[in-house]
């Protein structure tokens, strides 16, 4: 079994992390987009024509499954991916965890990348999984660049400024850029310790299993490949992803290739 996981940069860390825990037995392919990160910032055309270059390089290594582990990506690329993937390899979104969040009865707040926050694509989950409680939209500008590079300085001063801008009665708070699961343990130091995070990366990896009939076996024996393409170069993982306990898992359990 192999799983594929796209992304702009090392926020693919989590999924990764989330598949290698259900599946151990399954080879990883993690493509991402140094060359062109971030994405947020590119028009929609930009964005597809980057995440298409990059899931074609994962392609060429015929996974079982693409997980895009990327909200922008999902967003503007979702349909042309499928078109242009599928069915030969599924592909998986990743959605912001605004449904589950909301069955907690609320307050919800949703922190997000600065281009995502207020967008008309975020609103409409909003309004589809969460009219029934209160719901704050907190941008959180510079945090998924800070945890791209690894600058803990500046990822405690994006996650303490978005924790100002998060009203003090809320009782769940989704991660809205998958780069942000990287850091969760910070952000619950930051809004403390009752508020439930949401993120998306068990729910992706189990989706891309479902997708290919796999159900968990977290007893298996570990797979034995991981490749890492970085704007289609064959790589190891980059120094910032072995800042982060998802990246140290799938470097000290799996050989790199």
């Amino acid at each position: 079994m192999k799983i594929a996981l796209m992304d702009s940069g090392i926020g693919l860390l989590a999924a990764a992390a989330a598949v290698r825990r259900l599946r151990p037995d399954a080879d990883l392919v993690l493509s991402s987009d140094p060359d062109g990160m971030p994405w947020g910032p590119r028009t929609p055309g930009d964005v597809t024509e980057r995440a298409l270059a990059v899931a074609r390089a994962a392609a060429a290594h015929r996974p079982d499954a693409l997980i895009v582990a990327c909200n922008t990506a999902s967003v503007h690329a979702l349909p042309a991916l499928r078109a242009e993937l599928e069915p030969a390899i599924p592909v998986v979104g990743t959605v912001p965890a605004i449904k589950p969040a909301s069955a907690s009865g609320g307050p919800v707040a949703i922190w997000a990348t600065p281009a995502t926050t207020g967008s008309p694509y975020q609103r409409g989950l909003i309004r589809d999984f969460a009219d029934s409680v209160s719901v704050t939209e907190v941008p959180c500008p510079g945090l998924a660049a800070a945890v791209q590079h690894g600058d803990e300085s500046a990822v405690a001063a994006a996650v303490a400024t978005a924790a100002a801008l998060t009203p003090t009665d809320v009782r769940a708070v989704v991660l809205g850029c998958t780069h942000y699961e990287l850091v969760a343990g910070q952000i619950q130091a930051a809004v403390g310790g009752m508020v439930a995070l949401y993120g998306s990366a068990e729910a992706v990896a189990a989706q891309a299993l479902r997708r290919i009939g796999a159900g968990p076996a977290p007893d298996a024996e570990p797979g034995s490949r991981l490749t890492v393409l970085l704007s289609g170069r064959a790589s190891a993982l980059p120094d910032q992803a072995l800042s982060y306990a998802e990246g140290r898992l799938l470097q000290a359990v799996i050989p790199a290739h």
